[in-house]
């Protein structure tokens, strides 16, 4: 059997985590990793977030948390040795592998632009660095930033210190990933969250995933679904590559399967959407099922639901009378026939979910085309009852919990009020702040002048990495919070440091004790997690440690009990519970669940069928086509010779972070600078499988992006589609157009034209 032919998970899987941990050095970890990950006596998986079983099984963990484990876990350091003499340049020449392979960070670092070079220093003198600096600088023009590692006690100091500093600016991950979803759930159902649990996919007939690739993105998901169709559910995936997950998978944890090799078809169809088409898709299929209702009036459609329940399905009726089948057909690359049978599938089916990720997320039209899948679902009367909802999955650990705890740049009053109520005499900036995107404007224009990040590799994971990276380097001021090295950190401001953080499997004891961390996953379910190994160095500080100590040396809110919190995460969350009254329901005894129960969920009113809306009912929300997208302007201007490009992971990393330059499951080996496209397509531009192209955005901005000396691949992808591995390919996605009503980047959905190429391929 070849390494295609070969299921995805599997033995595969198997050998993955044992040489993840092989090339770390702690291969005799892994079993305790097994035991303890995403077990409430343990640490929750610093990976994805999709929720954890409680009870069983033995192992709950995937090959991707493995690796991240591992990588966290390690022994190898990168320390004073390490940094001393080293120039940004130095570092800038390493590659994303090399960089991170480096081990953990061990010891507080400084760059300063007048020496040239980063050198070592204690925490006393980092954070009287950090004080000098952010007092010497307008609080509007510094930014904090969140990332989705971090526990929601570190998020929570984090949007306190913040604002207690003067700045509103907190931009988060979630810009750059969920945020339509957001948007798109609030207006329609009243809430931000998805509304499903793990016991909705144990209940559910009806699987639909759309945009999502979860055997390489969050393979514990994929194991619920196998064991779905394992007890006869049916499962639709709609994305515009035909993924091996999909198609061959194998449970690890399935033995029968693990012995023979061999993995089930776990989606029973595969419709291939062209990239930007899932709106025109998901209308066709309403549209077919709006001809089976009329036809056979009470059979389809929940009329007491809709009646009871929701507003506005007059306005979408009449939206689908006037989508022509020929357009729904031309926009979404779908035959008519395949959106009439997902339409049967879905009106034959009792209980459906419908999951997504960022597939759905990175277009102009993502908050609309959320809105559609919505729509699909309350047509139906598909959220509210067991086996049923919508599930955006999360794509980092607490990126969910982050928002819950305030670390963004826009809150209710009523949180900020309940932040002054418990923090009297504290200042507090309540001003609304930048987003990702503001940050990036601001950063292009000159008036950001300090960066802060709580984690992430905020210069790569932005669209335009290349103009953001210089954009830091011109900046007075940057400090990061991180666990290990990544491209962010080679770019420092004149004033640049680094401070070096426990990890999720770190022990973290402090004078009152050891301390446990909380986490909320895609279910909204929030869990303690405790580490179990000891600091790799006594120099390294936990997050809410860090971002403590920092608030205590800039001194602006001396009332606050910095010191107390740095002592004892409980009088953290104790706040927590105060300052989420009013604001997020199920905070109540935060502390006494969490160290007694280990977990507890937070209710989701719109799973209850309780609809935060301003008219107390789900909204049905139509949307018209936009024709006026970057796609569409590039193709009135440069016609066939635009393809539509989409940046996704390899098999072998998690967001940034690259494991290997292999994609076990596409099939390549030591390359990353790849481009997948049609055959007709190459064909069309004088190209073939194996060639070197050059790729140029098509974004009539002012500013050129081109990347060269790329593989082409030939592959089955819809025609006029082609898709690149990020971040390899982030330069290319233009930081001027996002989608619209959120301001996400547009990484599934650039024009670009791809030429061959004068170099020779790497």
């Amino acid at each position: 059997m070849t390494k295609l032919e070969a299921p995805a998970g599997g033995r595969g899987a198997l050998r993955g985590t044992v040489r993840a941990w092989r090339e770390q050095g702690i291969a005799m970890k892994l079993v305790q990793s097994f035991l303890v990950a995403n077990k409430v006596t343990g640490f929750d998986c610093p990976g994805c977030a999709f929720p954890d079983k409680p009870g069983r099984p033995l192992v709950d963990s995937c090959e991707q948390g493995q690796k991240a484990i591992a990588w966290e876990m390690t022994r190898k350091a990168a320390g004073a040795d390490f940094f001393d003499g080293k120039t940004p340049a130095d570092l800038q020449a390493l590659g994303d592998f090399d960089l991170e392979f480096q081990g953990r960070l061990t010891t507080p670092v400084l760059y300063e632009a007048a020496r040239g070079t980063f050198r070592a220093i204690d925490w006393d003198e980092a954070y009287a660095i950090a004080a000098r600096e952010l007092r010497a600088l307008d609080p509007d023009t510094v930014a904090f930033y969140a990332s989705g590692r971090s526990s929601n006690e570190a998020a929570f100091l984090w949007q306190l210190a913040a604002r207690v500093y003067g700045s509103p600016h907190l931009p988060d991950s979630s810009n750059f990933c969920h945020e339509p979803s957001g948007h798109a759930l609030t207006e329609s159902i009243g809430t931000r969250k998805g509304t499903c649990t793990l016991d909705d996919f144990e209940h559910a007939d009806l699987f639909i995933v759309i945009g999502q690739n979860p055997a390489s993105n969050h393979p514990r998901m994929m194991g619920a679904l196998h064991e779905a169709k394992q007890r006869g559910a049916t499962i639709l995936a709609i994305n515009p590559l035909r993924e091996k997950g999909f198609t061959n998978f194998s449970d690890p944890k399935d033995i029968g399967e693990l012995v023979t090799n061999r993995g089930i078809e776990v989606a029973d169809a595969v419709y291939q959407v062209t990239l930007g088409g899932d709106m025109a898709l998901l209308k066709g299929v309403m549209k077919a099922l709006l001809e089976r209702e009329r036809g056979a009036p009470g059979t389809v459609f929940d009329h007491a639901f809709i009646a009871a329940h929701t507003e506005g399905v007059d306005a979408l009726l009449a939206d689908l009378d006037a989508c022509a089948w020929t357009e729904l057909v031309a926009r979404s690359g779908v035959t008519e026939a395949q959106m009439r049978e997902i339409a049967d599938h879905y009106a034959a089916a009792n209980a459906t979910m419908i999951t997504w990720c960022m597939g759905l997320t990175h277009h102009p039209e993502a908050v609309a085309t959320i809105q559609q899948v919505l729509n699909l679902l309350l047509l139906r009367g598909n959220i509210g009852r067991r086996g049923t909802g919508a599930m955006p999955v999360r794509g980092h650990s607490n990126v969910q919990g982050d928002r819950t705890m305030g670390a963004t740049s826009t809150v209710t009053q009523r949180w900020l009020d309940n932040l002054e109520a418990t923090f009297p005499g504290a200042p507090l900036c309540r001003d609304g702040g930048r987003d990702a995107a503001g940050v990036l404007d601001g950063l292009f224009d000159g008036h950001m002048q300090g960066l802060l990040t709580l984690g992430g590799n905020f210069g790569v994971a932005a669209p335009d990495s290349p103009r953001v990276l210089a954009a830091l380097e011109r900046l007075p001021f940057t400090l990061h919070i991180a666990t290990k090295l990544n491209r962010t950190h080679c770019h420092p401001g004149a004033v640049g440091l680094l401070l070096p953080t426990l990890g999720r499997t770190d022990r973290d004891l402090r004078a009152s004790g050891e301390q446990c961390i909380s986490t909320e996953d895609s279910s909204s379910t929030v869990r303690a997690s405790r580490g179990v190994q000891a600091p790799i160095n006594e120099r390294q500080r936990s997050e809410p440690v860090i971002v403590a100590e920092l608030a205590q040396a800039l001194g602006c809110a001396p009332t606050v009990p910095w010191d107390e919190f740095a002592q004892d995460y409980a009088a953290i969350r104790a706040r927590i519970e105060r300052c989420q009254q009013g604001v997020t329901d199920g905070f109540e005894r935060y502390n006494d669940r969490l160290l007694q129960d280990g977990r507890f969920a937070l209710p989701n009113a719109a799973a209850e069928r309780q609809w935060n809306t301003a008219s107390g009912k789900a909204r049905f929300v139509a949307h018209a086509f936009d024709d006026d997208t970057p796609l569409a302007r590039a193709r009135r201007v440069h016609g066939d010779a635009v393809l539509t490009l989409m940046t996704m992971r390899a098999h072998d990393q998690f967001n940034t972070t690259v494991y290997s330059h292999d994609d076990r499951y596409r099939g390549v080996a030591g390359d990353r600078r790849v481009l997948f496209a049609n055959a007709q397509d190459l064909a069309a531009r004088g190209l073939a499988d194996g060639d070197c192209v050059d790729i140029e955005t098509l974004v009539d901005d002012g500013h050129e992006r081109r990347v060269t000396a790329f593989t082409a691949h030939a592959w089955d992808i819809p025609k006029g589609c082609c898709a690149a591995y990020f971040p390899e390919a982030s330069s290319l996605i233009a930081a001027s157009v996002y989608s619209a009503g959120s301001r996400t980047p547009l990484y599934k959905e650039m024009p670009v034209r791809v030429t061959k190429s004068a170099l020779t391929s790497a």
